[in-house]
């Protein structure tokens, strides 16, 4: 079983070979600068890697005796778009009944599906990458606010200085990685991180 599980070179290789992992000068929405930026989705255009990545990180669930015990009457939840892939792969891979995903709106995050109290099961939150812990942390409340639990988190990929837990629930991932950021175009400049390559803003 935890042969099944690949390591973070294996992932690392995956997210290199398909784009999901970049490296030049990126300016993130919130006006700081890096040398490293990853856009997941990249690496789930290919059924092969999204079957590795999603059942590797099903893996690590199964390990755990408490949430194995729940299965298959769990929910598998996705708190943005971004990680419905994830959510797919890890609801096949899990057997899993339920599947959700959040979405914003009105600047709150809410699930796209209409549902009643008592509907989600337990839950299993799911994600491409973890970066502030924001989603992750808001997805969380909103599952509690409908009445249910979360019994499991879990990311392919997890920035370093991002929270390793939510509500007592340890994160799960394939792969951490420590990204450095800065205040300045100077501060990235004078970096060892600093390059040749032309700034790049980024979405996400």
């Amino acid at each position: 079983m935890v042969d099944l599980v690949p390591s973070s070179e294996s992932v690392m290789t995956i997210l290199q070979d398909t784009g999901a992992y970049r490296k030049g000068h990126f300016i993130y929405p919130n006006g700081k600068h890096a040398s490293h930026y990853f856009q997941m989705p990249l690496a789930f255009r290919y059924y092969d890697n999204a079957r590795i990545l999603s059942v590797g990180l099903s893996r690590m669930f199964r390990m755990e005796k408490t949430i194995a015990g729940r299965l298959p009457k769990v929910s598998i939840i996705s708190p943005s778009p971004g990680g419905i892939m994830v959510a797919f792969g890890v609801r096949e891979a899990l057997s899993a009944e339920q599947i959700y995903w959040a979405e914003m709106e009105e600047g709150k995050r809410q699930f796209r599906q209409y549902m009643s109290e008592t509907d989600v099961y337990p839950a299993i939150i799911v994600d491409d990458i973890n970066r502030s812990g924001k989603a992750i942390q808001e997805t969380v409340d909103l599952v509690k606010s409908v009445g249910s639990e979360v019994i499991g988190i879990g990311t392919i990929a997890k920035f370093d200085d991002a929270p390793d837990e939510f509500d007592g629930i340890p994160v799960k991932t394939l792969l951490s990685f420590d990204v450095n950021f800065y205040e300045t175009e100077d501060d990235w400049k004078n970096s060892r991180s600093a390059s040749d390559a032309e700034e790049e803003k980024v979405r996400f």
